[in-house]
């Protein structure tokens, strides 16, 4: 289908005397099992296709969508990109378009794209029955999908990227304490139910009856969930075009060491633990960026026009034009250590052990302070061992103090969470982490 697609994409342009086009086709099918009260509730999947349409015109460009891929909406989406583009005030460092190929990944796996309703079902049971099991109650998702990102233009770019995924969450209430567990990967056979809605409900039980513990600077354990909630605030920043408009944290500061010497990042589509298509919006190939190194900021992310007026090679992290976020890394590996997080705990004299976090917003823009809450299972540690659960903290906490005070960090995982895209990173142990208040949740 996408060649025919295509191809009526380019007879339509050029009906209009539009020479220059580029169009996206995105197709999906995704399923979903909704657990909650310890049932199933709901069980659904749908099939979407979404097409856009961008023409150049005299240093112009603008883009047009429509989910319906008949000949006619084919023909009206691009008679609408090109009205829409000559509409558009030219754009004087607008470049032609792409010329090139990029490479494939490994994401796709026929056995989660044939994951069955049935397979989700037992799957959910079995979770279902080990937070049963306590008297406690669970609730989460299951889903299975594929998908496929096709990107054309009249240049003769032609790149295709397919992936599976699937991702399971369950939440454990008991009465006065939860716990939580998430996972995703492109193979579901990567992911284990059952060991999730183990840990899930673990941490329910031993958060139980929490305590209230003051405010302040804690050293805080931070699983790979959190670690991801939080630290994942900040890549968006690693942006030549937010770098050249003054909204980034590392205007100035490129070149210095702003961390610890334990952290270094890179972006990685080519990392067996991620995910993503190994190409941009303009179909420019992604290539693996040194972000930071043992502390030091070294690297950031350039689309083709970012990249055209710095002098540089683009690095194939542009997002789809026109944007106004120009581009940024989104397959973040963060290395890790030899810790596991059993050490973690057994070497800390007194800290905080936080599932993790939710609700983040950010203070302060170029300190990288943010605010947010714990949840679903935040624990004392005490003399190298799990005291108690706590009440949840909410904090206010520096992006670049903590991870200038990283002292422990576990081997890499990819980790699943709420606030951002899945990612590859450790737990970490961080001192002087700013709680300043007990929640009410």
């Amino acid at each position: 289908m996408p060649d025919d697609v295509f191809q009526q994409v380019v007879d339509a342009a050029r009906a209009q005397g539009v020479t220059e086009v580029e169009a996206i086709l995105a197709t999906e099918t995704a399923a979903l099992t909704r657990f909650a009260n310890n049932a199933i509730h709901q069980n659904v999947a749908e099939r979407a296709a979404h097409l856009s349409v961008r023409p150049l015109i005299d240093g112009r460009t603008a883009r047009a969508s429509t989910n319906r891929l008949d000949a006619e909406s084919i023909r009206g989406v691009v008679s609408e990109a090109i009205a829409i583009t000559r509409l558009t005030e030219p754009d004087p460092e607008l470049l032609p378009l792409y010329a090139g190929q990029a490479s494939a990944c490994a994401h796709y796996f026929e056995e989660t794209a044939a994951a069955t309703p049935r397979h989700r079902a037992e799957s959910v049971a079995e979770a279902i029955q080990v937070v049963e099991s306590p008297g406690q109650t669970a609730a989460g998702i299951y889903s299975t999908g594929e998908s496929e990102f096709t990107l054309f233009n009249s240049r003769g770019v032609r790149v295709t990227h397919r992936e599976t995924m699937a991702r399971f969450s369950i939440t454990a209430m008991a009465s006065d304490s939860s716990g939580w567990a998430k996972a995703s990967a492109c193979d579901h056979r990567a992911i284990s139910p059952r060991a999730l809605a183990e840990s899930a409900a673990r941490k329910a039980e031993q958060s139980s009856a929490p305590r209230e513990l003051p405010p302040g600077r804690y050293t805080v354990i931070l699983e790979p969930a959190a670690v991801l909630d939080l630290v994942g605030q900040m890549f968006m920043d690693f942006s030549a075009t937010a770098v050249r408009d003054g909204r980034s944290f590392l205007n100035d500061r490129i070149g210095e060491k702003l961390f610890g010497d334990n952290v270094t990042i890179h972006d990685d589509v080519q990392h067996p633990d991620q995910s993503g298509a190994p190409f941009d919006g303009e179909g420019v190939p992604r290539r693996r960026l040194a972000l930071v190194d043992r502390g030091e900021i070294r690297e950031i992310a350039y689309s083709r026009q970012a990249a055209a007026h710095a002098g540089v090679e683009p690095t194939g992290h542009g997002f789809p034009l026109p944007n106004e976020m120009g581009e940024a890394p989104t397959n973040i590996v963060i290395q890790g250590g030899a810790a596991s997080l059993e050490e973690m705990v057994a070497t800390a004299d007194r800290a905080i052990l936080v599932t993790r976090l939710w609700y983040i917003r950010e203070v302060d823009p170029y300190e990288k302070i943010f605010t947010g809450m714990t949840r679903d299972g935040t624990f004392l540690v005490e003399n190298g061992r799990i005291a108690a659960g706590v009440r949840n903290f909410r904090f206010n906490q520096s992006l670049i103090e903590m991870l200038s005070n990283v002292e422990m960090l576990s081997p890499a995982v990819r980790a699943s969470g709420e606030e951002t895209f899945d990612m590859v990173v450790p737990a970490m142990r961080a001192r002087g982490f700013h709680f300043t208040e007990v929640t009410r949740f």
